[in-house]
């Protein structure tokens, strides 16, 4: 049996890979926040030291992409960059595998097709610059670990984008989402079987990107949502709703390593009908 230990435990995608291997009757250690402060770099290798873990799913991330620009720019950096590179190290002292969530915010969002895993990263808000950073700290620790770069998270635990829309329109009988940004939802429970997926099946270490299949705009991503809904829905340019961090236009990925694995990714329409079932349930 594979040693696990998962950072982050109580997080959006922590919940959801413990729920999976749950499922399968996997044994793991999971720690939050307060139980693991991978900021902490002490702790960090005393915990990691005295479990000798295997495999170590690092799903701890800080997420707050308007506060890293200003209030919490610190412990944006202190989280996502400085954490990761000390659970990199203490992965390094027990001969641990690594998987890493990273985020399309690497990009710059200016391209108009797709970005392979290899294209240039060029970061335009902090919060991508800190997990970019998460990135090369990986990269320069340690040879056996996994990235996954993701995008448009949602899922059952947490806050998300479909969880605010459903809130939103239990209020208002017309709302209006930006229709000048492009990416790929991607549903938790899709992602947390795709890190897995790589360990389980010994795939080639290194960078992966990984969405639910098919691109789509926030408008048609929030129509999709609300589609059994009575409520409107309007499609509004990015310069209606300021934010304090720059988002990317156009940040769609290329599943294409991905799917080279063999693992089948399914489209987000379908996720997200499966997940809305789930949550209504």
């Amino acid at each position: 049996m594979t040693k696990i230990l998962i950072t982050g435990a109580n997080g959006q995608l922590g919940s959801e890979l413990r729920k999976l291997l749950d499922e399968r009757r996997i044994a793991y250690d999971a720690f939050d926040s307060k139980q693991l402060d991978i900021t902490d770099q002490a702790v960090v290798n005393e915990k990691i030291s005295a479990l000798k873990p295997e495999v170590i799913y690092h799903c701890a991330a800080y997420t707050a992409v308007d506060n890293a620009e200003d209030v919490a720019k610190d412990l944006n950096w202190q989280v996502n960059a400085d954490g990761t590179r000390n659970v990199a190290e203490a992965a390094k002292r027990v001969g641990a595998k690594m998987v890493y969530i990273s985020t399309d915010y690497v990009f710059d969002g200016t391209n108009e097709g797709e970005y392979e895993v290899d294209a240039p990263t060029n970061p335009r808000n902090e919060y991508g610059k800190a997990k970019l950073a998460g990135e090369k700290a990986i990269q320069e620790t340690l040879a056996n670990y996994y990235i996954i770069r993701t995008s448009w998270v949602f899922g059952k635990y947490g806050k998300n984008f479909v969880y605010t829309m459903l809130r939103l329109a239990k209020d208002h009988d017309k709302l209006t989402v930006v229709n000048d940004q492009f990416g790929r939802p991607t549903w938790t429970r899709t992602l947390a079987e795709f890190m897995t997926y790589l360990v389980d099946h010994n795939q080639p270490f290194g960078t992966y990107q990984l969405s639910n299949k098919n691109s789509c705009s926030w408008y048609e991503f929030a129509t999709e949502i609300l589609k059994d809904k009575d409520v409107g829905v309007a499609p509004v340019d990015s310069s209606a709703y300021p934010a304090k961090a720059y988002r990317p236009r156009h940040s769609v990925m290329s599943l294409k390593k991905a799917e080279d694995t063999g693992f089948e990714i399914v489209d987000w329409q379908s996720a997200l009908d499966e997940f809305m079932r789930e949550i209504e349930e």
